[in-house]
């Protein structure tokens, strides 16, 4: 039987190509743009890669504050649509403003506030499936969200690339181009949105009576009580922190790993567009291989693969072994990324979707912290960002056997 969607669930997965064109953004351009600041300010290219993975986990540490708080408020009726467009307008109002920096530190306090609006918007948007989908529909829905954000993300930044790459040749400057840039994903990441923040309605809600806050408050705290108790919840996390961890560490430093190795800027933006034209085939078939076999096993296979991906990148010195990095990395990110909110989404009360996606959130999409601390710190000790990198492979380790303990549990 085809797989047919709703207009909800199309409206839903239009976010996931909404926000995706920030993500390509943060991931391609913005780290080389950094870099171009930093290089006009005199800074080492070591200690370059170290302050944007400083950037990326400050604004994580702040998500990790604001996203279980916020969820768990989130909850209560009619107010996930209201956060969720909060956090949705400071991020495309950031993204703008990053084109009028004028200088790499500034540059940076503004990126930090963008990620973390983004970041924040993804807790409200990933906790609206259970509204917007069924059960037995989700690792489908959610699979077709990265699958279409990553190929629906390529048509931005495609033409922001045309305008960076050719700005000279156009007659503009580098910063007129880049803010050109800034404007174009920002218009995309808010129009796609729009559908989403007219039909949306909040099946799933708590009760908070008249006090929001405090309730939301003592709600999170009975959550947290009874996260630990659920076993395979709590051991899914900890698996989550570490393997997604990873993947996200990989996604946000990958071009600037390969600028610090001194590798073509233009070679690193096309190898990872060819990233998420890869990754746009491989999340639909992921999809449709949960429909046979357990998604958890599915999410074995990912993991796997990623432990190999983060020794491979080790020895990478060239441009080829870029391209096959991104290749690589295309064929597992949408899966893991949507078959693990699926899974989730399954395992939690509908009902505190909001919050229970907010500490999710810790562990996850917006908490790359551990992963991208660990790279800077290890890269800027040893002056070796091969050896910060490689790194990633005992993350990935370690969310392979929390997994498989998690899933032990599930069966029971």
């Amino acid at each position: 039987m085809k797989f047919k969607l709703t207009s909800l669930e199309k409206q839903w997965i239009l976010y996931d190509v909404g926000n995706s064109a920030f993500v390509l953004l943060v991931s391609t351009i913005l780290p080389i743009y950094f870099n171009y600041l930093a290089d006009s300010a005199n800074i080492e290219s070591s200690v370059y890669l170290a302050y944007w993975g400083y950037a990326i986990s400050i604004s994580t540490l702040i998500v990790a504050v604001l996203g279980p708080t916020l969820g768990t408020v989130a909850d209560t009726k009619n107010f996930k649509k209201k956060l969720f467009t909060a956090a949705l307008v400071l991020g495309v109002v950031s993204c703008v403003l990053l084109g009028a920096a004028p200088s790499w530190l500034i540059f940076l306090i503004i990126f930090v506030i963008a990620k973390t609006a983004f970041s924040t918007s993804l807790v409200f948007y990933d906790s609206m499936l259970t509204d917007v989908t069924t059960e037995e529909r989700m690792d489908t829905v959610s699979s077709h969200g990265y699958a279409w954000g990553y190929i629906g993300s390529c048509i931005p930044f495609a033409l922001c690339l045309l305008i960076v790459l050719n700005a000279g040749k156009i007659g503009i400057s580098m910063k007129t181009a880049m803010l050109s840039a800034f404007i174009i994903t920002a218009a995309w990441w808010l129009f796609t949105s729009l559908p989403l923040l007219k039909n949306y309605r909040q099946i799933y809600y708590a009760d908070a009576g008249t006090h929001v806050m405090r309730n939301s408050f003592s709600r999170l705290g009975r959550s947290l009580k009874e996260i630990y108790g659920e076993k395979k919840i709590f051991f899914f996390l900890l698996a989550f922190f570490f393997y997604i961890d990873g993947v996200y560490t990989i996604i946000d430093m990958a071009t600037a790993y390969g600028t610090s190795l001194g590798l073509d800027s233009t070679g690193l933006l096309l190898a990872l567009l060819l990233t998420q034209i890869v990754a746009f085939p491989c999340a639909l078939i992921f999809g449709r291989l949960s429909k046979k076999l357990p998604s958890a096993r599915l999410i074995r296979i990912c993991i796997g693969a990623y432990f190999f991906i983060a020794i491979y990148a080790i020895g990478l010195d060239t441009q080829f072994d870029f391209w096959v990095l991104a290749v690589l990395v295309g064929m597992f990110q949408g899966a893991i990324q949507a078959l693990s909110r699926s899974y989730f989404a399954k395992i939690i009360p509908a009902e505190k979707s909001g919050e229970y996606f907010g500490l999710l959130d810790i562990c996850g999409k917006g908490a790359s912290f551990f992963g991208t601390f660990l790279v800077s710190f290890i890269s800027q000790t040893t002056k070796s960002p091969s050896a910060g990198v490689g790194s990633l492979a005992v993350m990935f380790l370690a969310g392979f056997l929390l997994f498989g303990k998690a899933e032990r549990l599930t069966e029971r």
